[in-house]
C-alpha cells in the first residue's frame, strides 16, 4: 500500500509515536508499504516550529532532512494536476493545506493516513484513520 502521511502523522511518527493508533504504527513500519509525503507537510512543519507549536532540538531544516532519510519517504510533488484537483476537493473547512494533501492522495492514488476529522469525511481518496 502507498501511504500519504498527513502532517501530524509524519511529525508524531518521529516525535510522539505513542499518539499513533496501533494499526497506523503497524502500517508505517511494514516493509510492504511505501511512505509518501507532500511538500505541504514540510511547509506546515516549518510554520509550526516558527510558531513554537512543535518544539524540536536544533535546526528545523536539518530535522526535516534527518526525518526524511530515516523513513525512506517518497515525495508527492505539487504540480498542475494537484493544484487543479485541490479546487474540487469538498471538505467541511476550506483549509488550503488539507485540500492540497487530499488532492495529492487522489492524483497519486495514495491512501491518506490522518486523524483529521475533516479529511476523514472527505470524498474521492482512500483513507487510513488514526483512531
Amino acid at each position: 500500500m502507498k501511504l500519504l502521511l498527513d502532517t501530524h502523522i509524519w511529525i508524531w511518527s518521529h516525535l510522539e509515536p505513542e499518539r499513533l493508533a496501533k494499526k497506523v504504527s503497524r502500517a508505517l513500519l511494514s516493509p510492504e508499504n511505501e511512505l509518501w509525503l507532500s511538500p505541504i507537510s514540510i511547509w506546515e512543519f516549518l510554520l509550526l516550529t516558527e510558531r513554537q507549536r512543535v518544539l524540536i532540538q536544533g535546526d528545523p531544516q536539518l530535522w526535516i532532512d534527518t526525518a526524511w532519510s530515516r523513513a525512506a519517504m517518497h515525495e508527492a510533488p505539487l504540480n498542475r494536476e494537484v493544484a487543479q484537483k485541490s479546487r474540487g476537493i469538498v471538505l467541511p473547512r476550506q483549509d488550503p493545506a488539507d485540500r492540497f494533501i487530499a488532492a495529492s492522495a487522489q492524483v497519486y492514488d495514495l491512501t491518506l493516513v490522518t486523524g483529521d476529522s475533516d479529511l476523514l469525511r472527505g470524498k474521492g481518496y482512500a483513507k487510513l484513520a488514526n483512531r
